[in-house]
């Protein structure tokens, strides 16, 4: 089997790279990719965007299984006409995706499933933000209501600051204005043929730019699995509590979900509740779960996409922990610099128990050497038989790779694996 992957980030790295570990898949091409992904798979350019581009380029490839990463192919309808081609495609329709292309189209859907989650004002003006600031009180917690790269929230003690994000997205939309949620978050994926549904391990991120989860809010600075603190049944919770009621909720309204539900959950004193959903794999989230995962990716892939989910075993997962660390461009995230040359990846790659998967990234214009085209450029993975072990080998690759100005967050998984060193007999 062919599988041609969509995409140009760490996520799509470490798809590429688990996807090339399967001995089930022929040939794994990446499009359009970075300068990661081309040293283990053929790159195509491509409009990632444009589905009629998409489902040629699949054609043309005789793709088996087309993998779509990123949120916004899935919005524009990617996924829809790939699988109008007749190609299998891992990755919800256009009116699935909707799921993290509106947060308040999330939360009517999360209301007829009765899913919990926190309670929320869908607002259009900044009269009607105002008051729900002040219904709410502090923290203030504010997104916008569309995609933005994982950026759109704000969650600030400051009534300024809150109203200030507000303004901002009612320059293109909706705004949603939450009740915080106490409670450490969590990240589980949930994969799903649109009926069949089947949870991978959770994971952590780490989503503030500095240590002690300070700074603004990031795409993902790290991220850690296992849990060791998180209660046992989570994933079974999760399973009953939100994804299988949702899914069920998609498909009784004819838009049926197959491919991944994202479920971004916050632990708190009153049970789980739904932060946010996405129609994707997370990033860092991916690279940590994919890195525990014994079971062939393309089959699990193959078979969401196929209506035959029911038929895969029990996924099988490694022991060994996994912890990832973002090395991002300098001014990260507010205004990155871009273009500088990354040097010490051979020297980061070699570390044992260390995999360097590329974000932003391309080959410089002189064709020698890479040279950053992000804000978070590379997603430095390590693995070990504990969290400990795997912080250890994920930031001994870090300190390997060369960026000027670049800046990572040095704590990701620490009080987890202090937690656990704490309790180990």
């Amino acid at each position: 089997m062919d599988v041609l992957v969509i995409g140009s980030g760490a996520r799509e790295h470490a798809l590429v790279r688990a996807l090339s570990l399967d001995p089930g898949v022929d040939r794994v091409v990446a499009a359009p990719g970075n300068a990661g992904t081309a040293l283990e798979a053929p790159a195509e350019p491509v409009d990632a965007t444009d589905p009629a581009a998409v489902a040629e380029l699949a054609q043309r490839l005789g793709a088996g299984l087309v993998v779509v990463g990123p949120e916004a192919p899935l919005v524009a309808g990617v996924a829809d006409a790939v699988r109008a081609a007749g190609i299998p495609c891992f990755g919800p329709s256009a009116a699935a995706a909707r799921l993290e292309g509106s947060k308040a189209f999330a939360k009517e859907v999360m209301a007829a499933a009765n899913v919990p989650t926190a309670m929320a004002h869908v607002c259009t003006t900044e009269e009607e933000v105002a008051a729900a600031l002040d219904a709410f009180g502090a923290p203030h917690v504010v997104k916008d209501d569309g995609l933005a790269a994982g950026k759109g929230v704000v969650v600030t003690g400051d009534r300024e600051e809150a109203l200030a994000h507000a303004r901002r997205c009612l320059e293109h939309g909706t705004v949603v204005v939450e009740e915080f949620l106490d409670g450490p978050e969590v990240s589980v994926f949930c994969v799903t043929d649109g009926e069949t549904v089947v949870a991978l391990e959770p994971a952590q991120d780490s989503k503030r730019a500095l240590d002690g989860d300070e700074g603004p809010n990031t795409g993902g600075m790290g991220a850690y699995s296992p849990l060791p603190w998180a209660p046992a049944d989570l994933v079974e919770t999760v399973l009953e509590r939100v994804a299988r009621p949702v899914v069920a909720e998609m498909a009784h309204r004819g838009t049926p979900f197959a491919g991944v539900l994202y479920c971004g959950l916050a632990l708190t004193s009153r049970g789980v509740r739904v932060v946010e959903f996405n129609a994707r794999f997370g990033d860092p989230e991916t690279q940590v779960v994919l890195a525990r995962l014994a079971t062939p990716l393309g089959a699990l892939l193959h078979a969401a996409a196929t209506g035959s989910l029911d038929e895969l075993p029990d996924l099988r997962w490694r022991e060994d922990a996994a912890v990832t660390v973002v090395v991002a461009a300098p001014g990260y995230p507010e205004s990155p610099r871009m273009g500088g040359t990354i040097g010490g990846l051979e020297e980061a790659a070699a570390v044992e128990d260390a995999v360097v998967l590329h974000a932003g990234t391309a080959p410089a214009a002189d064709g020698t050497g890479v040279v950053s085209s992000g804000g978070r450029v590379l997603s430095v993975v390590g693995t070990g038989p504990d969290l400990a072990a795997a912080r250890a080998a994920a930031y001994a690759a870090v300190d390997r790779v060369r960026l000027e100005g670049s800046h990572h967050r040095t704590d990701i998984a620490l009080r987890a694996a202090e937690r656990a060193a704490a309790v180990a007999p």
